[in-house]
Parts: C-alpha cells; structure tokens; sequence
C-alpha cells in the first residue's frame, strides 16, 4: 500500500459516456472508502454525486468543454456556472485547442478566463491542455495563457485523445507554471508506480479511474 497522501492527491475518475447510476454510486463509495480528493464526474452526475457524498469530505469534480474543448467561450460559462450550482467544486475545463495552434493567445487567455471568472469564489478551475495534441512551444504556451487567466491547475489530458499523461509533460509544465499553480497529470496513470513518477515529476494531483488499483499495488489495462 502506498501512502494515504497519495490517495488525498487522487481524483477518481469516471468519465465514460456510458457510465449507469450503479457505477456512479461505486465510484463514490470507494472515494469515500478510500478517502480520495474528489470523485470526477460528467456534469449530470455532479447533483447525484454531491448527495452520495455528502459528509464525506471527498469533493465532487466535474469537466467543462469536454473532451474537445471546441464549444463556445459563452457555453463554457454558463456549463461552468450550472455545474457549479449543482454542486461541483472544481471544474476542468478544456482549452480550444484549434484557436492555440492558429497561435490566437487571445481567444485562448479569454476562453480560459470566462471559466474562471463563472468559478471565482465558488470552484476550483483546472485547464486542459491536452499535451499529446500539442508541440513543446504549444504546452509552454497554454501553460502560460492558464496563469495569465487566472487558472488554478493546468492538467495533461482528456484521456479520451491520442496520448495521456508523462513525465516529461509533467516536468515541463511545472517548469513553465512554477511553484504557486497545481499540475495535474491524467490519462494513462494506472499504477502505483505511475502516480508516484508523476508526484516525483512535479504533479500535485492524479486523475485516474484506477485509483484504487495505485493505492493497492496494482496495475490495470485500460483508462477512463
């Protein structure tokens, strides 16, 4: 068993479009079992999340423009604000991802801000990067719109593209944010020895629907 340090670290995760209400419940009792940071969840499970939890101290998180981060700014918000009114705590939300290679830093900064701005007071905001579609110029540079609007966490991966999390990826963004911003590392970490080399590299939080294989020694196949 690793340390229960890591499992405060774990967002645990179920993201598929097929998850049912009886997967739904088992993640939240095995995030209250285990003790996990939150449980991550599309948004129309958030209400049914928040109740099942409730008393827990495990926060219910939930994912903005997902997976393709191409809906409107405008919709962003409003999906942020509704999310947030439902009962999520933190919002991960993905970057236009078109906009940041057509290098228009100003849309980027702008969509990223209106989420943070729907979330201020409220929610966390994590931002999506989705560092397997993007050049090492291209991460540098959404890390640096994130801290520019304001963002709380820049994170890898949708875990529904090409590539999830590395450490490379994690050591470069955590150079390019600094010590003062979260780095989340998602998609692909399905062992004790993957979270643990992602912490090492600079994550300071872990999305992963096998939390409780990395809290156990485990390793799985699959993701998300």
């Amino acid at each position: 068993m690793v340390t229960s340090n890591v499992a405060a670290m774990i967002d645990h995760t179920l993201l598929k479009p097929d998850a049912t209400k009886q997967q739904i419940e088992t993640l939240c009792h095995e995030a209250r079992e285990y003790k996990f940071f939150s449980v991550c969840v599309n948004p129309a499970w958030v209400s049914t999340s928040k109740e099942l939890l409730k008393g827990s101290g495990v926060k219910v998180c939930t994912v903005i423009g997902f997976p393709l981060g191409a809906t409107t700014t405008e919709t962003k918000a409003f999906e942020t604000k509704n999310a947030i009114d439902h009962g999520a705590e933190e919002v991960d939300m993905v970057i236009n991802i078109g906009a940041l290679k057509d290098k228009n830093d100003e849309l980027v900064e702008s969509d990223i801000r209106a989420v943070v701005e729907a979330a201020k007071g409220r929610a966390l905001t994590k931002v999506i990067i989705e560092t397997s579609l993007l050049s090492k110029e291209e991460k540098i540079r959404a890390c640096e719109l994130s801290v520019k609007a304001g963002a709380d966490y820049v994170k890898t991966s949708t875990g529904f593209s090409t590539g999830g999390a590395t450490v490379e990826d994690i050591k470069l963004m955590r150079n390019t944010v600094g010590p003062n911003i979260g780095v989340k590392a998602s998609g692909g970490v399905r062992s004790t020895e993957d979270a643990q080399n992602m912490i090492q590299a600079g994550a300071t939080r872990i999305g992963a629907s096998s939390g409780v294989a990395i809290l156990n020694g485990l390793t799985v196949t699959s993701n998300y």
